[in-house]
């Protein structure tokens, strides 16, 4: 009689894959597209993303979690070195890079990421984001302009999170460089951030969709202090600004500014949590804190 073999447990891959590219290169637009939440910050001004986030998903029995990082830009002040800092270490850190690269765009801004990357010894993927608009034959010459650059890619994928082109198999390639590994983290679970960076992320993104210039890039938000109750939470946040004209901009003629900012923050808070929400939003003036490394440590980012 045969024993009864045991059947081996089945191998799963999970690993870290750092989303990097210029600013607005469609990085949080296909992160959120891949788990269908909104949870990476998106906003058609550049620089949107400060920090890295990290989003969750599960592709078959496998677990990706995308690094979402701040678009690679030159450093202009202290903020923004903070920012590029964030994308080298994800990109050092992780097991894969995926590098978007709008279909228009030249080949600048890939040979400035590989000048970055080639230190960080990390293999990539090529994806060409934004070809909705872009004709068959633009397509096929930007996969041409690349090929003298096929030895340091793994693959090139167009992708269109419009029209669904393109992610399945980003999703497959991806899989195929991650190691052998059981789970990282929870499968229910989304993203590491807590609820306080995320509410914090979605006042920002209301910041940068209602006011226009400078003050999107001046402002960071503050949450003071959330009380979660069943059926709704209640945030106290406070926007913190470089000047008093920018604070007068913010309110608004009798508050009418910074009441469209609450309704638009909370109706994208309510997206998310499925809950009802308070808020609660002030106005803060604090002169230079983007170029201030002690202030900039007092908001989180450590320089």
């Amino acid at each position: 009689m045969h024993e009864r073999e045991i059947p081996k447990e089945k191998k799963t891959k999970s690993g870290f894959v750092a989303v990097v590219g210029r600013p607005n290169a469609g990085k949080s637009t296909l992160l959120n597209h891949i788990i269908g939440e909104k949870l990476a910050m998106v906003s058609k001004k550049a620089q949107a993303t400060r920090k890295r986030m990290n989003i969750i998903a599960m592709h078959g029995d496998d677990q990706i979690i995308f690094v979402d990082t701040p678009g690679i830009h030159e450093k202009e002040r202290l903020l923004n070195q903070f920012m590029l800092d964030e994308a080298l270490k994800a990109m050092g850190d992780s097991d894969l890079i995926v590098f978007l690269a709008p279909v228009t765009d030249k080949l600048d801004e890939y040979e400035k990421f590989l000048s970055l990357s080639e230190a960080k010894g990390t293999k990539h993927i090529v994806v060409l984001t934004k070809i909705d608009h872009a004709k068959q034959g633009d397509i096929l010459k930007k996969l041409g302009e690349y090929q003298k650059y096929q030895d340091k890619f793994e693959a090139i994928i167009p992708l269109s999170v419009k029209k669904g082109v393109g992610v399945k198999e980003l999703l497959d390639e991806i899989v195929k460089h991650l190691p052998d590994s059981p789970y990282l983290f929870d499968t229910e679970i989304l993203t590491t951030d807590n609820i306080r960076d995320i509410y914090k992320e979605l006042i920002r993104e209301s910041i940068f969709e209602n006011l226009s210039d400078e003050i999107p890039y001046e402002s960071d938000v503050i949450i003071e202090k959330i009380y979660e109750e069943d059926g709704i939470d209640k945030v106290y946040a406070t926007i913190v600004v470089e000047k008093e004209t920018q604070k007068r901009m913010i309110i608004g003629q009798k508050g009418e500014t910074i009441k469209r900012v609450g309704r638009y923050a909370r109706e994208l808070m309510e997206l998310f949590s499925g809950k009802k929400i308070f808020l609660d939003l002030h106005v803060s003036v604090k002169k230079g804190w983007s170029k201030n490394k002690q202030s900039l440590e007092e908001l989180g980012y450590i320089v």
